[in-house]
């Protein structure tokens, strides 16, 4: 079963108009690369043939990742809400923290001023699905120990 992705539709467009781009230009000006440097000769010890065959490798890698997302997005609206849902800022504080920590509740592509990102189906992420300011819920660490965190400020 794969990940469902939560983005806002501005994301969405975003995404959809970088693999539009990757697609099409970057993939042409790639292939022009390679020929270019194949015409240079030797393959084995030509520099920029094997430069552009590892940009080609990363690019197609992005390709990949923005069709998977894509793939399987699911548009939120992100409205104010009294309780946390996919697409929201969460200001927490750790039980027996002081310090105040803010993520972003989505998917990593939703990524924006410097936030930390949440996926809502991580431990955490589930846990505070539903959760309105004032509430304190546990989940799961990976090291199998059970944290608990309070939720100060839902954005």
């Amino acid at each position: 079963m794969r990940d469902v992705h939560h983005l806002s539709q501005a994301t969405h467009d975003r995404l959809s108009a970088e693999l539009e781009e990757l697609t099409t230009h970057g993939r042409t000006e790639i292939a022009r690369k390679i020929q270019s440097a194949r015409e240079l000769g030797d393959l084995s010890e030509n520099g920029d043939y094997h430069a552009a065959k590892e940009e080609q490798g990363k690019m197609e890698a992005r390709i990949r990742h923005l069709q998977g997302v894509l793939e399987d997005a699911e548009i939120v609206e992100v409205a104010a809400s009294d309780v946390v849902v996919a697409g929201s800022v969460v200001t927490l504080t750790y039980e027996g923290d002081d310090d105040q920590e803010r993520y972003l509740i989505g998917s990593i592509e939703e990524r924006h001023d410097d936030l930390e990102v949440i996926s809502p189906g991580s431990p955490l992420g589930s846990a505070l699905l539903g959760s309105a300011v004032g509430d304190v819920v546990g989940f799961e660490a990976p090291n199998g120990s059970t944290l608990r965190v309070e939720v100060i400020d839902i954005a």
